[in-house]
């Protein structure tokens, strides 16, 4: 579904709501609990305090214990109402006629008759949302794992789904208009607070792998990634905590007043931060799932070739535990495909030679390939690359040229934690290849999944961009809808 036609259905569902409300909202139903009190209406008096003549009472009558009074709107303007009964009762509300004759309950933007349409219309909207939303990620999928997008449209997904089930939840249990509204710009910011404890523990999780990656690894800031998004996660999740206290106790600030702005723009902050972090999170969660989807994944036995993607090596030129790992995943799916389909592929080891190795990295992979029995007409040798994106240019070089006319079919073999990014790179470089990963320590996958998290967020920063100034306009519209009705 086009972006043009959802938002021409969400104007038509404004459209319905509104028109559904006009049409029901000039009279308000009262109900007051008044077991005990008296078994006769006429017991209970009604005295409406109004500057105008804004609100009429109907209907008063008693039923099943409960006192039911039903006003009609008579012109603009605000009434007092005080309902009393025998033997000292007494219950006070207001009631607010508004220009377009719609009547709300006890607050401007209260309860009025009809709105319960406007949670059901939003969970519609969400699910429809939602349905387009999986049909992009299902053909954005099918043309490509490896692909940003769809790291925004799954992250998407998690998100929406949390604010479909929150507002379900808020169907149900209907307070009223302005209930709805606070309710909306706080979903976001409880799914925050769910996951503050997952958030806590994998910061510290990430801070402990990330002193292992350090050791073994080196110290860069590449390496300590994790470590700034787990506290920045967590730092997110308590500013609305942190921003509530400290203005709590300041006496400049007044955020005591429930009607003051102070109160309001300290609301807006808390949304906007709780918001926008549970939007991170689930851009996180995304990028994991896909990272993980793409390890798992078994390209199809029908390959030409098989790249193999250069790490460093051993002093005396053998492979490292990790390159040989990638090494014999690629083995093992050249055995399985030639198990199922009786085709042979060939092997390119791609890699170059470091300052202080002795070798380069694709002849170190090739002595191992003819050690275990391959061919050497089955192995074409790349040796000029110093990184990931010349792996895969200078690779499929030497394949044109070896394959000539055609249309190859290309995987690559490299560590579980980085098929995802080296997915990621083919595809910008218009290789169609598919991935197949072998095991590592798991220290080197909470840093690839921040990696790839910042980089999603980078590919697709525009999307990102828009997603969040709706956010935020939404959170602005919200709370100045919610500063209208309590300053009335």
């Amino acid at each position: 579904m086009k972006n043009r036609t959802l938002i021409l259905i969400a104007i038509a569902l404004t459209i319905l709501c509104a028109a559904f409300i006009a049409a029901q909202g000039s009279s308000y139903v009262v109900k007051l609990d008044v077991s005990g009190v008296s078994d006769d209406a006429g017991d209970f008096s009604v005295a409406i305090d109004q500057s105008t003549d804004s609100v009429t009472l109907a209907d008063k009558h008693l039923e099943d214990s409960t006192l039911y009074m039903k006003f009609r709107s008579a012109g603009e303007g605000r009434a007092l109402v005080d309902v009393d009964g025998p033997d000292g009762y007494t219950a006070f509300f207001r009631l607010y006629s508004h220009k377009s004759g719609i009547l709300t309950f006890n607050d401007y933007l209260g309860d009025c008759t009809g709105s319960r349409i406007i949670p059901f219309a939003i969970s519609m909207y969400l699910l429809l949302l939602l349905y387009t939303l999986y049909s992009r990620l299902q053909n954005n999928w099918r043309g490509s794992l490896f692909r940003y997008r769809n790291v925004f449209y799954i992250g998407l997904l998690i998100f929406l789904t949390f604010l479909l089930i929150d507002q379900v939840l808020r169907a149900v249990n209907y307070q009223g208009l302005l209930a709805t509204l606070k309710d909306m710009v706080q979903a976001a910011q409880g799914f925050s607070f769910i996951t503050l404890p997952v958030a806590f523990v994998l910061s510290i999780f990430v801070t402990a792998t990330n002193i292992q990656l350090m050791r073994r690894e080196g110290r860069n800031w590449r390496n300590m990634l994790g470590c700034f998004l787990g506290l920045l996660l967590c730092f997110g999740t308590l500013f609305p905590e942190i921003l509530y206290r400290i203005l709590y106790a300041n006496p400049v600030i007044d955020i005591h007043n429930e009607r003051g702005i102070a109160t309001h723009v300290e609301m807006l902050a808390e949304c906007l931060a709780g918001t926008l972090t549970s939007y991170l999170e689930c851009v996180l969660i995304g990028t994991v799932i896909l990272a993980v989807a793409a390890a798992k994944r078994k390209p199809e036995p029908d390959k030409d070739y098989m790249i193999i993607l250069g790490c460093r090596m051993k002093d005396d030129g053998t492979p490292t535990p990790l390159l040989q790992g990638r090494v014999d995943k690629a083995l093992e799916f050249a055995r399985q495909q030639k198990e199922k389909t009786g085709k042979d592929l060939v092997f390119v080891p791609s890699g170059g030679q470091g300052a202080d190795e002795p070798l380069t990295e694709a002849v170190c992979m090739k002595n191992y390939l003819l050690a275990q029995g391959v061919p050497e007409e089955s192995i074409l040798t790349e040796d000029r690359s110093t990184r990931t994106q010349e792996n895969f240019r200078y690779s499929l070089d030497l394949i044109r040229r070896h394959c000539g006319e055609g249309d190859p079919k290309i995987a690559f073999a490299t560590t579980n934690y980085h098929v995802l990014r080296a997915g990621m790179i083919a595809a910008s470089l218009g290789v169609d290849a598919e991935g197949v990963g072998s095991r590592t320590k798991r220290y080197f996958w909470i840093n690839a999944f921040v990696r790839e998290f910042i980089a999603s967020v980078a590919a697709e920063k525009k999307r990102h961009l828009f997603v969040g100034a709706l956010l935020v306009a939404f959170n602005v519209l919200m709370v100045g809808l919610i500063y209208l009705s309590n300053s009335r």
